[in-house]
């Protein structure tokens, strides 16, 4: 690495190591002169002492990134390729992933001491998501590293609007690459990077996809937040005896009927509310005996969180009525603000109301493509709780 240059000095208030890599503004000491959002800066607790370098965005809540807390380590375009070589190592050489899939997280934010980076492989599209000014300051070195690693391949990259605005950086969406087919575990998908939710597929869900077919063998299978299907389509292939998918989502319920057709596999796919059609289903007396529940991000807010709980208790109850004694639920949340602990009370609280007992199997989160930093609980969003019903 090059020697580190001079650079601004951000002061912390407090004289302790923070003990994550995002500082929040009210923890830092205004600089006496503006510093441009997404600048390098050292930083500093409040008796002088260097504690890390990293991104400073005056106008953010998180007011400071670390990236590393080695003095002698220049955050500069080198160490950017060199962190991204490093993450996609991880996936090729110990992960092996190109032998299951061609579409994987190739970047995982504070995962891979990238904060503020995402990037998806969907077969030969890159998706780069920015989160941060400072890693869109060095987007053409990101991008040239990747090209590197992928050559041939195309990018597409976007940031959302409120990230741009909280973040002060601009960012135009370039035209969405046409859709592409992925392929996992050896079945087919269909994937549109830039359609906004209609991706058609989620590849932080790609092991607990394969663990429910495995367990869903001779089973008749309930899909419910569906989206693209694949949690039905694993099943269906695997083994299971018959499959229906719910979605409100017309068009991402088109994708999963082409999913379904890709692999020669005969799914029901039907339109509505999942409240409004686990009521029916009660009515009529249908049951389950393998139900995923797996439903979008119900909140960004953490003052929120309650309300989430409360769909999340609501949507649980509802799908037990339709699970017969002996049945499977797989039951999801990618919510990041929601903990596990209080995911996993919820449940409890569940059991309780309908006089049921649940059998905890498993609980899963994202494949090892989205590792988890110690210090950064938060990027453990997605829990994924296989259940026994009786």
């Amino acid at each position: 690495m090059n020697s580190p240059a001079e650079l601004p000095v951000i002061r912390l208030k407090s004289d302790r190591t923070p003990g994550h890599p995002w500082v929040w503004s009210a923890q830092v000491h205004k600089p006496e002169s503006r510093i441009p959002p997404g600048s390098v800066v050292d930083v500093v607790d409040a008796k002088d002492r260097f504690v890390g370098r990293g991104f400073w965005n005056g106008h953010a809540r998180i007011a400071l990134r670390l990236l590393t807390n080695d003095a002698h380590e220049a955050v500069d375009a080198e160490w950017i390729a060199t962190r991204i070589d490093r993450a996609i190592a991880l996936r090729r050489e110990l992960l092996q992933l190109d032998n299951v899939t061609d579409a994987w997280r190739v970047v995982h934010s504070e995962g891979d001491g990238l904060s503020g980076l995402i990037v998806d492989r969907y077969a030969d599209i890159l998706v780069v998501e920015y989160f941060a000014a400072g890693m869109w300051k060095f987007r053409d070195v990101i991008h040239a590293a990747l090209l590197r690693q992928f050559p041939g391949a195309r990018l597409y990259w976007f940031a959302e609007s409120h990230v741009q605005k909280q973040e002060s950086f601009d960012c135009r969406v370039a035209e969405a690459p046409e859709p592409v087919e992925v392929h996992e575990h050896g079945l087919r998908f269909h994937a549109a990077p830039g359609y906004g939710h209609k991706t058609g597929f989620f590849a932080d869900q790609r092991e607990n996809r394969r663990r429910f077919a495995e367990l869903a063998r001779g089973r008749r299978v309930l899909d419910l937040c569906c989206n693209a299907g694949g949690f039905a389509v694993h099943a269906m292939a695997g083994g299971a005896r018959e499959a229906t998918g719910v979605d409100m989502d017309a068009g991402i319920l088109e994708i999963a009927r082409a999913n379904a057709a890709a692999n020669n596999l005969a799914i029901q796919f039907e339109q509505a509310d999942i409240f409004d059609w686990l009521r029916q289903a009660v009515a009529r007396g249908e049951r389950y005996d393998a139900v995923i529940l797996d439903p979008a991000k119900l909140t960004r807010d953490r003052n929120k969180v309650m309300d989430a709980l409360k769909k999340y208790f609501a949507m649980n109850r509802l799908a037990l009525d339709v699970i017969p004694p002996g049945g499977l639920l797989l039951t999801c949340s990618c919510t990041g603000l929601v903990s596990e602990a209080d995911f996993l009370e919820m449940l409890r609280r569940v059991a309780l109301n309908a006089g049921r007992e649940i059998q905890i199997l498993e609980t899963r989160g994202a494949g090892a493509d989205h590792p988890i930093r110690t210090d950064v609980p938060e990027s453990r969003y997605l829990k994924a709780v296989f259940c026994r019903v009786d």
